[in-house]
């Protein structure tokens, strides 16, 4: 699989449907099989994963204890707004309606690649989403400083 990268405004079909931008469709690995887990994100944002990278997801949260209060939380909020979308012939992905209205999303949808994952944002709420967070230049000193201090040990 590619990196999935890259944003596009998109509509949001009667249906509740989105199509999956050229630009990022050719970084989606052909064992996805056409086939996405759509499900809510970490932050405002609709989750829309590739099949094979949904898989690698999964592993990782079948390994969560279910003992653990935030493990359980993590597993709820994931697992409960699941549901596996094939795309059609126009690379049209369906998205529940619960979670399109749940995240206030209507007509417009702003398509954000994530890496392994898309994530389907209202434009207005992913504008305020990176006005409300830490400055570009110091959430970049934080996180490239973390990677460059784990690849130097």
């Amino acid at each position: 699989m590619g990196y999935i990268k890259g944003h596009e405004i998109y509509s949001i079909d009667g249906k509740g449907r989105f199509a999956i931008p050229a630009k990022m469709r050719k970084d989606v690995s052909p064992e996805a099989d056409s086939t996405f887990v759509v499900t809510r994100g970490v932050d405002n944002y609709i989750a829309v994963y590739p099949m094979d990278e949904w898989r690698k997801l999964e592993r990782q949260l079948e390994s969560l204890n279910p003992f653990d209060p935030k493990s359980r939380m993590v597993m709820n909020f994931i697992n409960m707004y699941c549901e596996e979308s094939k795309a059609d012939a126009q690379n049209r992905i369906p998205v529940p309606k619960e979670l399109l209205a749940m995240m206030g999303i209507a007509e417009k949808v702003k398509v954000v690649g994530m890496g392994n994952h898309i994530a389907l944002w209202s434009p207005d709420e992913h504008d305020k989403y990176l006005a409300s967070g830490p400055d570009y230049s110091t959430a970049f000193e934080t996180v490239f400083s973390a990677l460059y201090e784990r690849e130097a040990k």
